[in-house]
């Protein structure tokens, strides 16, 4: 029989063919010594000292599938160069957009000083009654929000379509321009010439060296200083001391992030003080939809290949 290891972290079951077999390990331990045989490598929550057991471990292991669309820990563990490693990326564009909606409305919509007038028990007469749809300087409706979108990948590719109904100008903003989706994107050396016309800045990069601090002080300032910025590809991808400067300067109409650098932000850290701030813990995926048809087409792959030997 040949084997895939699942993480006890996995909640979907994936349909196996004829001649494999599962094992379901701790994601957070070594690879258990009777499990060594495995050509196939599941991940989803796995501690580091998991994977670099896996890459030390495994000699007869093919293909590492990634439940998450990030995979920079798995390629910072070692595994041998024959080893394919395939990323979980689409699995969590339906969760991730659903937060993103949910935290820019709740921006555009002044959420968080209704709650905090709410447990005072006042009625905040200034956000409700009669009010202007675009008033000067302030953004309260995505009807007509000219919103880029950077990183345009497969999460881009949901949002842009969900924000366009909601009336929203979309395009997105990528290592190549073109269009994707139906929707304009920008190569990532125009991206300083469309932020001063932009009204939502949604960061959706991933995290690699030429992205670190991609959003800094000087895009924040090149923003108009009514725009709101949302976070949801990794903390190192934004400045976050330059985020709190603008927004204590109030350079900056608001931000969202569901993702920091370091994750916990620790408790004490400034940013949880920061004026017209919403962050999450890192809740916007954490349920890869499809993960077992996304496993079965792996196995399938491997399925086709003659069973692997020792390294």
């Amino acid at each position: 029989m040949r084997k895939i290891l699942l993480p006890d972290t996995l909640t979907d079951t994936p349909a196996l063919p004829a001649g494999w077999e599962a094992a379901v390990i701790d994601a957070r331990a070594e690879i258990p010594a009777e499990h060594r045989d495995a050509e196939l490598l599941v991940v989803w929550g796995a501690s580091r000292a998991h994977l670099a057991s896996a890459a030390r471990d495994l000699p007869r292991l093919r293909l590492v599938q990634s439940l998450a669309a990030g995979i920079e820990g798995i390629l910072a563990a070692g595994f041998r160069d024959d080893v394919e490693i395939r990323s979980g990326a689409g699995l969590h564009s339906p969760t991730v957009t659903e937060h993103t909606i949910g935290l820019l409305l709740a921006l555009v919509r002044s959420l968080p000083e209704s709650l905090e007038a709410q447990h005072r028990g006042q009625w905040a007469s200034h956000l409700g009654g009669l009010r202007e749809l675009h008033p000067e300087g302030q953004l309260t409706t995505l009807l007509g929000a000219r919103v880029l979108i950077w990183g345009f990948g497969d999460i881009g590719r949901t949002l842009a379509p969900i924000l366009a109904a909601l009336g929203a100008q979309v395009r997105g903003a990528a290592r190549t321009a073109g269009e994707r989706g139906g929707f304009e994107v920008i190569a990532t050396e125009d991206v300083p010439s469309a932020l001063p016309d932009t009204d939502v800045l949604i960061d959706i990069l991933p995290a690699t060296e030429q992205t670190r601090h991609a959003v800094d002080a000087a895009v924040l300032a090149a923003l108009p200083d009514h725009a709101l910025v949302v976070n949801v590809g990794r903390g190192a991808t934004l400045d976050q001391d330059a985020l709190r400067a603008a927004l204590e300067a109030g350079t900056i109409g608001g931000a969202a992030l569901d993702v920091t650098d370091p994750e916990p932000l620790p408790e004490g850290d400034p940013l949880w003080s920061a004026p017209r701030l919403i962050i999450t813990p890192h809740a916007a995926g954490g349920r890869p939809v499809g993960a077992a048809a996304r496993i079965e087409e792996a196995l399938r792959d491997l399925d086709g290949a003659p069973p692997a030997t020792e390294a």
